[in-house]
């Protein structure tokens, strides 16, 4: 059974950084593509960045473009999302998502399996 869960949320100031770390359990990583999603209060969910499994394709939406670097190890069956100069309108519940689609080149897809989200908070 697959398990993803999430860390490395918390409060931060404006301006600074977080890692966001999802580990994998119950399957090994190499096959799968990973995104990373938020939700804020009253807004829907959005895709903020997503990794393909061949590790060679990385998408990532526009507001946190040049800001925010996913990474992925599959010897540790882990993905990390580094969120660099975070702005109060990052504030969301963090959620990471996967999908098992084999060695591809792309991550644009629906996911099938989510972790619980870890809350991030960027106030002075």
């Amino acid at each position: 059974q697959l398990q993803l869960v999430e860390s490395g949320g918390g409060l931060v100031q404006p301006g600074g950084s977080l890692r966001l770390s999802c580990a994998a359990s119950g399957i090994t990583l190499n096959n799968y593509i990973i995104g990373w999603f938020r939700q804020a209060p009253g807004k829907e969910r959005e895709r903020v960045s997503c990794i393909s499994s061949s590790d060679r394709y990385r998408y990532y939406a526009d507001s946190v473009k040049g800001r925010f670097a996913i990474s992925r190890d599959n010897a540790k069956n882990t993905v990390y999302l580094q969120m660099n100069s975070l702005k109060p309108e990052d504030t969301a519940v963090y959620y990471c998502a996967a999908k098992e689609l084999g060695y591809i080149d792309y991550c644009g897809y629906e996911y099938d399996y989510w972790g619980q989200g870890t809350q991030v908070t960027v106030s002075s």
